[in-house]
């Protein structure tokens, strides 16, 4: 099987690639994506390419005729790019890299990453909700994703290929460019005053193996990858021991404005958890995927959390000076 992996250059995609090279009967692997991967891979063919870049993304995926993709080019506005750039680049890879594996004629299944914001929250729908409930996100990170499974819906239906629409938790983890675990670092974040909402966190390398395992057995429709437990924003911020700052109604405008200041951009989703919480129910993922273990909310909080020490070695610097 040829795998195909959009957006190999970040933290997800790069650890999909490495996941991906343990399976013997994955006998090829490319991937694309407008930064390099920044760990060791075996034998994954990595391209340089901007997903904008029409002409040669579509060369890259024809020449390469893929069985499979597992779409991570799906960027989360202010984690690596900035949301006008992150819409532009989910779009165009979206279009241009599924239409050309869907042309190329071997394609018999892809897995792509969404999230639990495609639901909403608020008045009227579920505080837990499952793959079965309506969907009707509230910001435009949900409505980009919602607008990606569409379509990538649309390519399954009309060429018969098998699509699983990962709908993550917020992904969070001391190495992951996260805007929420940005905020959540800093030495003081805004919290809901009225309020104390759960919202789940989930792993890295617990989402990396969600998409693979999604892909390898060809999973069909889309499931929630949801880790056990939860937190809320004063949790949280009590247990990184931060100083708490309550917010309530305009006083959002100007904590988003000081938590950009503060290098921690804060984009209309990022708030909605804050305000409104975000998590799921998780069941059906756990039987159809065979996951097992997957870290619990409060274990990815405590890897947010924890650094590294660095230790400069003077004498081995002074030798070599």
């Amino acid at each position: 099987m040829r795998v195909l992996v959009t957006g190999m250059g970040g933290e997800i995609g790069t650890r999909v690639a490495q996941l991906l090279e343990e399976h013997d009967e994955i006998t090829d692997i490319a991937g694309c994506d407008y930064a390099p991967p920044r760990r060791r891979l075996r034998r994954s063919e990595f391209q340089r390419i901007d997903a904008r870049d029409r002409d040669r993304l579509v060369s890259l995926v024809t020449d390469f005729a893929p069985h499979a993709v597992a779409h991570v080019g799906i960027y989360e506005p202010d984690s690596r790019l900035s949301p006008r750039e992150a819409a532009r680049a989910t779009e165009a890879c979206t279009v241009h890299a599924l239409g050309a594996a869907a042309r190329a004629g071997s394609l018999e299944r892809v897995a792509m990453r969404s999230g639990l914001s495609v639901y909403g929250r608020g008045r009227g729908r579920a505080l837990m909700p499952d793959e079965d409930a309506p969907l009707a996100p509230n910001n435009h990170w949900g409505r980009l994703l919602l607008d990606v499974e569409s379509v990538a819906a649309g390519i399954g239906r009309r060429h018969d290929v098998t699509v699983c629409a990962l709908r993550y938790a917020t992904i969070a983890g001391s190495h992951v460019p996260s805007p929420l675990g940005r905020i959540l670092r800093l030495p003081t974040v805004p919290v809901p005053a009225l309020a104390d909402p759960p919202f789940s966190l989930l792993d890295r390398d617990d989402a990396a193996r969600a998409m693979v395992e999604a892909l390898v057995r060809g999973h069909d429709g889309p499931l929630n990858i949801v880790g056990p437990g939860a937190t809320s924003p004063w949790q949280a911020v009590c247990f990184g021991r931060r100083l708490p700052i309550p917010v309530d109604g305009l006083g959002w405008r100007l904590a988003r404005r000081a938590t950009e200041f503060l290098g921690a951009p804060m984009p209309d989703h990022v708030m909605d958890v804050l305000r409104k919480g975000l998590t799921g129910d998780g069941s059906r993922a756990y039987d159809e995927l065979g996951l097992g273990f997957v870290r619990p909310t409060q274990e990815v909080l405590t890897d947010l959390y924890a650094w590294a020490t660095v230790t400069p070695i003077i004498e081995a610097t002074r030798r070599v000076a």
